[in-house]
């Protein structure tokens, strides 16, 4: 049963890094995506938005399908179903076949971002230790290398499809193989093959079908929300921000967001350590004051250096919030409820929260920044991340310390891996 984890793991992690890499290729082209299909600046907003509200259908729906297949599968087959929908975007040449291949995009990366969370949450609770930041960790290797490789292809000037096709055609299959390894943990999602009858997962006041109130939740949806209002800051207006109020070079304004990136990435490569070490309360409130320290040093900035080590320590603040929340949420579901496909369910239901953080985030800067000024724009997201201490008891230190629950689960509990092991 061990190699039957490690595998699972290892193949759940290459699944978070082929993600970070396919996002990375669609959000970092948006300028080309534009010229290529002629939108215009009044529409594309537009067209941004529909892709994480759609996330949250696909995620919505998920929670649901969940009750009859399991979470591997549906991992397994949205992955393709999101490079394809990449593929799509590059090679289409009218805005109907845009709008068509971002919809389908949307709604697969919904169904993908909530199963592949769920796996992560049932093999950290398997495991009988944290590994979620690990997971994440890869996504962010994922994002850098995406964002390298959309560099080469703005550089070389090469078409979208040009830069899409060979990442698909490597990916793709290799995700593919990777999927037979995927384990379906305790936690849910394991319907009998052929069953005609769904699971059920809770009864009434339940969110998501399971038996977990919402307000048990609400903590954990808010702390979702601002987590992603403070990344999708730093996405959208760090280079605005160090270019037009700290007066860099437009060269040196796109290096805020790598920066964010790579302390991303070493934060939720130590963060499981850190987990073990201290607890998860300990660790998501000292994300959360990290992080509200960047976004105060970034307000307050004289220059474009001074701003760059606020950017730093967002990178280093934020990237534990995410994870840990996750875990939070598996390890209340199946402590409150115990019902299989609790945690599948909550899950799914606090993934909605990334996509509604994704949302308000940006227009809220902008709108701030317009009306007030850019510098006390970034107050807010401060203020919002800070919030976070204070709910940080939510995220419960269990005896082992490691986030995810009371005991470790019995292997004969694990469940089987996708293929049958």
């Amino acid at each position: 049963m061990t190699d039957v984890l490690r595998r699972g793991r290892a193949s759940l992690a290459f699944g978070f890094f082929v993600q970070g890499v396919a996002f990375a290729l669609l959000v970092t082209r948006i300028p080309a995506i534009q010229d290529r299909y002629g939108v215009s600046d009044a529409l594309l907003p537009v067209f941004l938005a529909a892709v994480p509200v759609l996330a949250g259908v696909g995620s919505v729906l998920t929670e649901r399908l969940v009750r009859r297949v399991r979470p591997s599968r549906l991992l397994r087959w949205s992955q393709p179903v999101v490079l394809l929908a990449l593929l799509g975007v590059g090679a289409g040449d009218r805005v109907v076949l845009l709008a068509v291949a971002l919809a389908v995009f949307g709604l697969a990366v919904g169904a993908l971002d909530a199963s592949m969370n769920m796996l992560g949450v049932s093999l950290q609770r398997a495991y009988g230790r944290s590994i979620m930041l690990g997971f994440h960790a890869a996504y962010s290797l994922g994002g850098i290398l995406g964002a390298s490789l959309a560099w080469a292809g703005a550089h070389w000037d090469l078409a979208l499809w040009v830069s899409y096709l060979p990442v698909v055609v490597v990916l793709l299959p290799a995700a593919l193989v990777g999927s037979r390894w995927y384990v379906d943990g305790g936690g849910g999602g394991r319907a009998a093959e052929g069953a005609g009858a769904g699971r059920s997962t809770g009864g009434a006041g339940a969110v998501g079908g399971s038996g977990i109130g919402f307000r048990v939740l609400l903590p954990l949806c808010l702390v979702m929300t601002f987590a992603y209002i403070g990344d999708s800051t730093v996405s959208n207006w760090s280079a605005k921000y160090l270019q037009d109020v700290l007066g860099s070079s437009e060269q040196l304004a796109t290096v805020p967001y790598n920066v964010y990136m790579v302390t991303t990435l070493l934060g939720r490569a130590v963060g499981d350590f850190g987990v073990r070490r201290f607890g998860a309360v300990a660790v998501v409130r000292g994300g959360a004051v990290v992080a509200a320290v960047g976004f105060a040093v970034v307000a307050a900035a004289p220059g474009a250096w001074v701003g760059m080590l606020g950017f730093t320590l967002l990178g280093l603040g934020l990237c534990v919030l995410v994870p840990q929340t996750f875990a939070a949420a598996g390890r209340l579901a199946a402590e409150r409820d115990g019902a299989p496909g609790a945690s599948d369910a909550a899950v799914a239901r606090l993934n909605v929260f990334n996509y509604v953080g994704f949302l308000i985030g940006s227009p809220l800067v902008g709108a701030l920044g317009d009306a007030w000024s850019y510098r006390g724009a970034m107050l807010v997201p401060m203020v919002l991340v800070l919030v976070t201490v204070v709910y940080a008891r939510s995220f419960g230190d269990p005896p082992d310390r490691y986030g995810g629950g009371h005991e470790r689960p019995r292997t004969a509990d694990v469940g089987r891996g996708s293929n049958g092991l």
